[in-house]
């Protein structure tokens, strides 16, 4: 089915709204925890319906790897497999083939990919049909197309070979979904072509002929300046369908979601929350800092004076930082329940601001945080 999304409440161009799909509704904008592997890392799927996660993304390249693709869909797909009702969207895999596995084990031709796997070095080959093969078995309610992300920066001649590239393969890709007529499911297309304004918007109006039920923006937040990504995107938006979901890939930092939702950006992804929390670095209102530094160690506050999460609601940083310095497991889990927590309410509170016309002072005050 086309995802349509209702748009609710509007400030300049920033929108909140209703996504609906098969499975029910997401509210946007809208942020989702990374559980690469079936898991959001040191959480559980009951954790995340107690956090108010609407929507997961689960890895397609590490899971046609481990556990396999044909095992999930043996137990009739990764919502049954890993316990999860709420949405799943699935990634192409196509990014982690190429991050993972640098120095030339990569062979990338006009057809596919050929590649390594990061577990045991064997040898695996993945088209824009096998990538949707493997995510419909996998079962999940959004699907993104296989593409070619080129590392930043790239030269005119590599941002366009990955944009003819990505533009062929979500052809085929879209191709391939229709065939499985699958109608509870949704593919959602990428564009591509780096900070190149002019192939942002080749790229942009090429996918959107195909006829996706969603678009996302891909290849940013890849290490280019902030004010980079947000002009790519000032160029590309305008480009893509006003009433279907809009989805930044790989961006979760505080400032740049709630800048990027100022420019019309629906649906965000990034282990920034989960990664932070694993290793002791907080998400507040007054910017992140380090749990283990030592003006902690007698502290009786919570992570976050604003927060309601269930770990400021019961634990102080001293305690937590304790957890933290004598390695126990205990530690990453809760840091990483209040950092995605937080970051879940954060979003809302751009929802929220987006209806009261204040998203603005929203901005204003990450600014002055965070940087």
């Amino acid at each position: 089915m086309t995802m349509a999304i209702e748009v609710t409440a509007r400030h300049g161009a920033a929108r909140a709204g209703v996504i609906t799909t098969a499975r029910g509704r997401i509210t946007t904008p809208c942020f989702m925890p990374v559980g690469t592997r079936g898991v959001v890392r040191t959480l559980s799927s009951a954790d995340l319906d107690d956090l108010g996660a609407q929507i997961v993304l689960g890895n397609t390249y590490h899971l046609m790897l481990k556990p396999g693709a044909e095992r999930i869909g043996r137990f009739g797909g990764l919502h049954r497999f890993q316990g999860w009702d709420g949405h799943i969207l699935t990634d192409s895999g196509g990014y982690q083939i190429f991050s993972l596995e640098p120095g030339g084990n990569v062979r990338l031709d006009d057809h596919g990919v050929t590649f390594r796997s990061t577990y045991d070095g064997s040898t695996h080959r993945l088209t824009p049909e096998g990538a949707v093969d493997i995510q419909t078995t996998l079962g999940a309610d959004l699907q993104m197309v296989l593409d070619v992300c080129a590392a930043l920066p790239a030269s005119p001649a590599v941002l366009r070979l990955a944009v003819d590239r990505s533009a062929d393969w979500a052809a085929r890709s879209r191709t391939a979904f229709l065939a499985r007529e699958r109608p509870e499911l949704s593919q959602l297309g990428i564009v591509q072509g780096g900070t190149d304004v002019a192939l942002r918007v080749e790229s942009a109006q090429r996918t959107v002929a195909l006829g996706f039920d969603g678009y996302a923006v891909g290849g940013l937040s890849v290490g280019e300046e902030r004010t980079v990504m947000l002009a790519t995107l000032t160029a590309t938006l305008p480009h893509l369908p006003a009433d279907q979901p809009r989805y930044l890939m790989g961006v979760g930092d505080p400032v740049g979601m709630v800048e990027a939702i100022a420019l019309g950006i629906d649906l965000f992804d990034c282990v920034l929350p989960t990664r932070f929390g694993r290793h002791g670095t907080i998400l507040s209102m007054a910017g992140r800092y380090n749990l283990k530094r030592a003006e902690n160690a007698d502290s009786d506050r919570p992570l976050d004076d604003e927060c309601g999460c269930p770990v400021c609601r019961r634990w102080s940083r001293a305690y937590l930082r304790h957890l933290l310095i004598v390695d126990e497991p205990t530690a990453p889990r809760l840091l990483t329940m209040h950092n995605v927590w937080w970051t879940l309410r954060l979003i809302e509170a751009a929802r929220e601001a987006i209806g009261a016309g204040t998203l603005d002072g929203l901005r204003s005050r990450l600014l002055a945080a965070y940087g």
